[in-house]
């Protein structure tokens, strides 16, 4: 038997060689594929950032409004007829309207957080104003068909709003008084539905003498 000739042996080599190749490329192939981030199961998606300017739920709410604060207001109306005084405690308001000889009224209501009241009375009476940098209020009173304009500063005690109610000699009395700022007071004593100019009160303690009789005006709040 002839040995296999050099030719042979070269084919045999060349397909050995062929082969080695071929498995190489598949193997490589299988590890960049098992590599890559896209088929890996493991991987985790990354969270996209909140885009600029989001609002955060962690931002602390707007300050809220409060209310006016505790203070007296006296002054005279435009055309120097008559006094006003009010009073505000805690958004609430009382004021009084007062001529000194027969007309007045008494009026109260609620204070909104921006300044501005609307307060009622008897017959229809209204008030409507508002409060200027916590210094005066601006209004006007409608009362008995007649608008009156007027500003009632801020008033520091003496000065305010004093009431005082009793019954004298069978006579129910109902007094109101507006110390002004000054020191100038404007009232009425009520007796038994009859108003008429009510006698000075003592500011400092709010004593006054009626009908022989020592009554105390208390300074009044809603």
């Amino acid at each position: 038997m002839k040995r296999p000739g050099p030719l042979l042996t070269l084919l045999a080599g060349l397909l050995l060689a062929v082969f080695m190749l071929t498995l190489n490329a598949t193997t490589g192939t299988k590890n960049a594929s098992s590599s890559s981030p896209e088929a890996s199961p493991s991987a985790t998606p990354q969270a996209s950032p909140p885009p600029t300017g989001a609002p955060s739920s962690s931002s602390p709410p707007p300050p809220s409004k409060s209310a006016p604060p505790n203070a007296d207001y006296a002054g005279r109306t435009d055309d120097n007829s008559s006094a006003v005084a009010v009073s505000l405690r805690g958004g609430k308001a009382i004021a009084y309207f007062c001529d000194g000889r027969s007309k007045e009224s008494w009026l109260k209501g609620d204070v909104k957080d921006d300044g501005t009241m609307k307060l009622t009375g008897k017959h229809g009476a209204e008030l409507n104003g508002t409060l200027k940098d916590g210094r005066s209020i601006r209004g006007t009173v409608d009362l008995g068909g007649q608008r009156y304009a007027f500003t009632a500063d801020k008033a520091v005690k003496p000065s305010g709003l004093y009431r005082a109610t009793a019954t004298v000699r069978g006579a129910k009395l109902d007094g109101g008084w507006i110390v002004l700022p000054g020191g100038k007071q404007v009232g009425i004593l009520d007796r038994d539905g009859k108003p008429a100019a009510a006698p000075t009160i003592d500011p400092q303690t709010g004593t006054v003498t009626v009908d022989g009789q020592t009554l105390t005006a208390s300074p009044v709040t809603p």
